[in-house]
């Protein structure tokens, strides 16, 4: 069944609503029965919140004889939903939007190289505490395969932990203590595939009937080749090609590794079984499910296979049917495409239609980094002026740095608009942040670099990035005092935005490149683990000094944290514009909190001062310094002065 067989919206809906009346008795004395007469009374108004957001996509993929036993999973889970949590579902239900107060702060870290294990994570939160931590993402950790797993994103089993880290009674444990301290855990869920040797996997190999159909193969190479034609390899270097030859079941779609096999996502019992899963850890205590490559899971012949109507189905039943069942829990997109991609992820599609509550904006990290680089702001200013709106129940994830490389993303239309050439600039983003382009201060690294083409994704810490590790080198301290600007100025803008600010581990002790990496040879080909270094006891000693690098990037990461705390209009569900300044080198912005009033940000990417018309700022009305990276902004010769790589947050008092 397609889109097509299923009627105008409205017809749809018309169907669910038949559906769920003739559901609801059985249904409500099932409940009942399970959860006990107060606890179904909140299952059934969630039944009446959310079934149509499970009956329409629903019917759309599988047929809507699948969905009562959908519904029913979702009851069962729920009845064994933990007391605990259920107190944290009653807060959520009232507060919908808690993920989006302006003082949520995330911190993402690979628990080995944070904390060593799991019990480790949990002797950390009082550093966690100290930058305003309010949730915290703890890079995948579930079961992987033995030997080479995609770093960790080759899940070998859902329900349990990799064993180097600890147990998932850990892992519950830990949720605890999160909760305890108004922390929520995020762990990654990875939907397009699993490990070979997963479970599943091995039935499917078997011929166990239940697994029939889980994943994608083909009897030869014709349909394989036909949509190699128009899909895009991931690593074409070190997976070239998306099949790969499995004996007994033919050409095994395998988008990433060969050892990680692609779901068949037409098949109901997957999406079931893949329920099951998030919604077995939803009960353990994760709050936030990162999916991990969710663009991937529709394939149609003659397109990328990324991005497809059917994901966007998917995505929107499986957040439906979990919160039914767990309402405290919430989707972030792993979805690093093109932004007028990106929105639909947040359910911004022609009507609303809640998917996932969180996704990366990527674009705005791309766009500080180009804007480092070139000191110029316009292509920043172009390109978040033309990117679609999201729903007001939706957030950004804004972040600098993450454990991935940076794919430099941006539109020849963009470009065109700001004056570059895509690819020329691309290429000079590379060769600057490598450290190749004369005059550089950065330390970077090239990563996937494709010699036919040139181009190529770029690895390395923030510290290496933005210059702090080549001034501490040189014993330069105005380089040093350069690039610590660059550093708070960079968190300056994501923390302020608009959404939840992401911190990457160690950034905000600065620590620079890893290059241990090399010395193991399971990693030493893949140099993204150069910014994935281990906590630095020592650096974290000097968190408090400001006489330090550390004590002043610690310190200017706690102020940006607590002053955010106080603004109102910095709670995500408010909308950033781009403000029009006269300076190219200036991005400003507004947000405005129908009590608070308004909020100006204002970044200068030049390495000297810059003025622009105050007369940018009419209309929005009493504006007061709240932070700066200098004394508050002066006003010479009827022009606003920014300070070279400096900020200023602005708000009516």
């Amino acid at each position: 069944m397609n889109a097509t067989d299923q009627g105008t919206d409205a017809e749809r809906r018309s169907r669910a609503a038949t559906e769920l009346e003739r559901l609801r008795p059985a249904l409500a004395l099932d409940a009942e029965r399970c959860l006990g007469r107060a606890e179904a009374v909140g299952f059934l108004a969630r039944l009446d919140r959310w079934f149509a957001d499970v009956h329409v996509p629903v019917e759309a993929l599988y047929g809507s004889e699948v969905v009562e036993g959908l519904v029913r999973g979702a009851l069962c889970a729920a009845a064994e939903r933990p007391v605990a949590l259920r107190e944290v579902d009653r807060r959520r239900e009232i507060d919908p939007g808690w993920f989006q107060h302006q003082s949520m702060i995330g911190y993402v870290a690979y628990t080995d190289r944070f904390a060593g294990t799991l019990d480790g994570v949990a002797g950390r939160l009082d550093h966690l505490a100290e930058l305003g931590v309010t949730y915290l993402h703890l890079m995948p950790l579930l079961a992987p395969r033995a030997g080479e797993n995609d770093g960790g994103y080759a899940v070998a089993d859902y329900r349990a932990v990799d064993p180097r880290l600890g147990t998932m009674d850990d892992l519950e444990h830990l949720a605890a203590r999160l909760r305890e301290r108004g922390m929520s855990l995020c762990v990654d869920m990875v939907v397009n595939h699993t490990a070979r040797e997963h479970r599943w996997a091995r039935g499917w190999l078997a011929g166990e009937p239940e697994f029939d159909g889980f994943y994608l193969s083909f009897p030869d190479r014709t349909l394989p080749d036909a949509h190699e034609a128009t899909i895009v390899d991931v690593f074409p270097h070190e997976a070239p090609g998306s099949f790969t030859r499995v004996p007994g079941k033919g050409w095994v779609w395998t988008t990433f590794f060969d050892y990680q096999w692609d779901l068949d996502w037409t098949n109901p019992r997957v999406f079931a079984a893949m329920l099951g899963e998030i919604l077995w850890l939803a009960n353990r205590g994760v709050e936030i499910f990162r999916l991990d490559a969710v663009p991937f899971m529709g394939k149609r012949l003659g397109t990328t296979c990324m991005n497809q109507p059917e994901v966007h189905d998917i995505v929107q039943a499986l957040h439906a049917l979990v919160k039914l069942a767990a309402p405290a829990t919430v989707f972030k997109a792993e979805a690093i495409v093109a932004p007028d991609d990106l929105v639909g992820y947040l359910g911004a599609h022609e009507r609303y239609r809640p998917e996932c509550e969180l996704a990366y904006h990527n674009q705005l990290m791309v766009l500080l980094w180009s804007g480092i680089a070139t000191k110029d702001a316009r292509l920043a200013v172009q390109s978040l002026r033309r990117l679609r709106p999201i729903p007001a129940e939706t957030s950004w994830a804004t972040y600098v740095r993450c454990h991935d490389d940076i794919g430099w993303a941006v539109s020849d239309e963009d470009a065109r608009a700001a004056g570059y050439d895509q690819f020329a600039h691309r290429d000079f983003l590379n060769a600057f942040f490598s450290g190749e382009f004369p005059l550089s201060f950065a330390r970077g690294a090239r990563f996937g670099e494709n010699p036919e083409t040139g181009d190529a994704r770029m690895s390395g810490t923030t510290a290496a990035l933005c210059g702090i590790t080549d001034a501490r080198d040189r014993d330069d301290p105005n380089a040093l005092e350069a690039a610590v600007r660059r550093f708070v100025l960079l968190h300056a803008v994501t923390f302020a935005w608009g959404g939840v600010p992401l911190v990457y581990m160690g950034d905000e002790l600065a620590q620079g490149n890893d290059t241990s990496y090399v010395d193991d040879p399971a990693l030493a080909a893949d140099n993204r683990w150069m910014h994935r270094p281990y906590f630095d006891e020592a650096a974290a000693a000097h968190r408090h000094d400001p006489g330090t690098v550390e004590g002043r990037v610690f310190g200017w990461m706690h102020a940006l944290a607590s002053t955010r705390a106080s603004l109102p209009a910095l709670h995500a569900a408010g909308e950033s514009a781009v403000l029009p300044v006269d300076s190219l080198h200036v991005l400003a912005w507004r947000r405005r909190h129908p009590r608070s009033g308004n909020f100006v940000g204002m970044v200068n990417f030049a390495e000297r001062a810059v003025s622009i018309d105050p007369r940018t700022l009419d209309g929005l009305g009493v504006l007061e310094t709240v932070l700066s990276s200098d004394e508050p902004p002066l006003v010479h010769q009827g022009r606003l002065v920014l300070p070279g790589l400096g900020f200023v947050w602005l708000a009516q008092p």
